[in-house]
């Protein structure tokens, strides 16, 4: 059935549209599913495969890696192509390339399946998210639509493993990667009957120097700033941050220069659309330090095993979608700027419960803080991905798609490298007055190399020498483990003043519809 012009459409979707959205969810959920299963795999891929360690951190890394880099690039390439297309194309690549990493025979085969895999997700994220803006006019329903796509994402993390272990308890590990490849060819059926197509009609040729830049900029930074969390900074890694920066100044000027720029310069003069990018970044970005230091907690300091700790985490990833559902309801009858005000509220109430985390305290408060802070912080992530959105022209969807993800892949990134290396930092001053005066050199430096290393040292010492380094080295970490909460609470204080003082009037963005309600 052929698709009428956009101004003929209501702008209120109906039941073909809704049908849409749910097909849309299908390779969101598979992407999800894909960044988490892998971890789950890793022992039975690594006994088959036998990868070095260098070829085990590719694998795990460039997925990431490629994703980011190309978000761009696509989000561009659809606006010109189309984004029905673009999305059928990426979702036959990724299908291709899911068998490909499930059949593959050797490390070097599987680190080029992942890498192709990332390029083939760097074309499915802002094709569905640019879709969502093309088939859902009326605000609300839109803002709805946003939260229900971001729920998949956090849905598919979190069910990734479940449906991974069954797989790995029934099949061999490649099972986890074809369970993909169903799915993709249900998108790629159904696709043309209940997606639109939309693309600007007015479209320009791709300038291939500013892919290369962009293309460069942002996987050397987000390689720099992983790698500066795990090792001690190196020239070498700061060199590959230098280059990153640079390449992203060079993109940026030329995008000022040239006729048929890859981002839109144009897109950056609303105030709602930098406003939102910036919240974005930040929102994600110390929700990422829960979702990154919490399970350390649980397994470092209370000394849980995965599964136990694992669980524990189930409250905070409920939170996630409970405040991602709840946050268009919301700020229909509020408004987003004072939603989101309100959830840096409580997420603020969250990391100051957080931050009393301690050894000898109840677990208890680390499950509570990190589910309020998580809960107050998912209404902004939804809020101003729509704003992102719904700020720019319907030409530049694709576009303003890309740039909401590769926020949130920059504020990821940022997350784990920033606070990874100040709790890092802080574990370390702490520790070293906390350390017994007679434990030999050796054992000393291994615990200033982390928890796991400290216990792993403990084990070749008397036991009260054990114990003692073990309780500096868990007191130590706790309190490293609060100061980021605090910093984060500080964090959370500004960006809810940012809203406040920016979002309170964001004018009203292009192409909107006045109509009300769900």
């Amino acid at each position: 059935m052929p698709i009428p012009p956009s101004h003929e459409r209501s702008p209120r979707a109906g039941r073909r549209e809704w049908l849409g959205l749910a097909l849309l969810a299908l390779p969101l959920f598979v992407l999800a599913m894909d960044a988490s299963v892998l971890f789950l795999a890793a022992p039975h891929i690594g006994a088959d495969l036998d990868p070095s360690p260098t070829q085990w951190l590719w694998a795990l890394d460039v997925y990431g890696f490629v994703i980011a880099g190309f978000l761009v690039t696509m989000g561009a390439v659809g606006d010109r192509v189309g984004r029905r297309r673009l999305l059928l194309v990426g979702s036959l690549a990724f299908a291709a390339a899911s068998t490909w990493a499930a059949l593959a025979a050797s490390p070097e085969g599987f680190v080029a399946a992942r890498a192709a895999l990332g390029f083939a997700g760097a074309t499915l994220m802002p094709s569905t998210l640019a879709l969502i803006r093309t088939m859902f006019r009326d605000d609300r329903q839109r803002s709805f639509a946003i939260a229900v796509w971001m729920t998949t994402f956090s849905v598919g993390v979190a069910v990734g493993p479940l449906i991974g272990g069954a797989l790995l308890q029934a099949f061999w590990w490649g099972s986890v990667f074809l369970v993909a490849v169903p799915v993709m060819l249900l998108a790629v059926a159904l696709g043309p009957v209940l997606l639109p197509e939309s693309r600007d009609p007015d479209p320009a040729g791709v300038d291939l120097p500013s892919v290369a830049l962009s293309v460069v900029a942002l996987i050397t930074i987000v390689y720099a700033l992983k790698e500066l969390v795990t090792v001690d900074p190196e020239l070498l890694n700061l060199g590959v941050l230098a280059v990153g920066l640079v390449s992203g100044a060079v993109f940026t000027r030329r995008q000022r220069g040239i006729a048929n720029p890859l981002v839109d310069p144009l897109l950056f003069r609303s105030r709602a659309f930098r406003t939102a990018l910036f919240v974005l970044t930040v929102g994600i970005f110390t929700v990422t330090a829960v979702n990154f230091l919490v399970p350390q907690f649980l397994q470092s300091v209370a000394g849980l095993a995965p599964l136990p700790a694992g669980l524990l985490t189930v409250p905070i990833a409920l939170s996630a979608i409970a405040g991602s559902l709840a946050a268009p309801g919301l700020a229909g009858r509020w408004g987003p700027a004072a939603v989101i005000v309100a959830g840096a509220a409580l997420s603020l109430a969250g990391y100051l419960v957080l931050a009393r985390a301690a050894p000898d305290r109840p677990l208890w408060i680390v499950v509570v803080g990190g589910a309020l802070a998580v809960l107050g912080l998912s209404p902004a992530t939804v809020l101003t991905t729509d704003l992102v959105v719904a700020s720019a022209p319907e030409e530049r969807a694709g576009s303003a798609a890309a740039l909401s993800e590769t926020s949130g892949e920059l504020g990821v990134a940022l997350g784990i490298a920033i606070m990874g290396t100040i709790l890092t930092t802080l574990y370390r001053f702490g520790l070293t007055d906390g350390l017994p005066a007679d434990l030999d050199p050796t054992a000393r430096d291994a615990a200033r190399d982390g928890l796991p290393s400290a216990e792993r040292a403990s084990e070749a010492l008397p036991p009260e020498l054990a114990d003692a380094l073990m309780t500096a080295a868990r007191e130590s970490f706790a309190s490293a483990f609060g100061t980021v909460a605090l910093l984060c609470a500080g964090i959370t204080v500004a960006l809810g003043a940012a809203v406040a003082l920016r979002l309170r009037r964001p004018g009203p963005a292009p192409d909107r519809s006045s109509a009300p309600g769900l």
